[in-house]
């Protein structure tokens, strides 16, 4: 191959991942950046993996996840293809509307007034 010919981007394998779109992905940081914004969360991390993308949400960078947000496209005929896991694995929350499972993790922002 000579240096000339431009060498693809991928090879096809990108394909095989699941990502977010750019509208689930601004749910998500909306409710990430309010979560940061009250002290609950510090960090987070994406994962796009063959079958799954997955949000991971940190209180602190070296810990487990505390939550995290699932994407699993083949679920989507069955319980929805989002989800909402907590650092024990159990699922929260599941269904086909995104804004609807993540409302789960929006009642720790609600607080009693001192």
């Amino acid at each position: 191959m000579n240096m000339e010919t431009p060498t693809p981007l991928s090879s096809g394998h990108l394909a095989d991942q699941v990502a977010f779109q750019r509208s689930e992905l601004n749910v998500i940081l909306g409710l990430y950046g309010r979560m940061v914004a009250a002290g609950e969360w510090r960090d987070y991390g994406i994962s796009c993996l063959k079958d799954a993308a997955v949000f991971s949400v940190f209180r602190r960078t070296a810990e487990t996840p505390l939550y995290m947000i699932e994407k699993r496209p083949r679920l989507r005929h069955r319980q929805g293809m989002y989800s909402v896991i907590g650092m024990d694995g159990q699922i929260l929350k599941r269904g086909h509307d995104l804004k609807t499972v993540l409302r789960v993790l929006e009642r720790k922002l609600i607080r009693a007034v001192e």
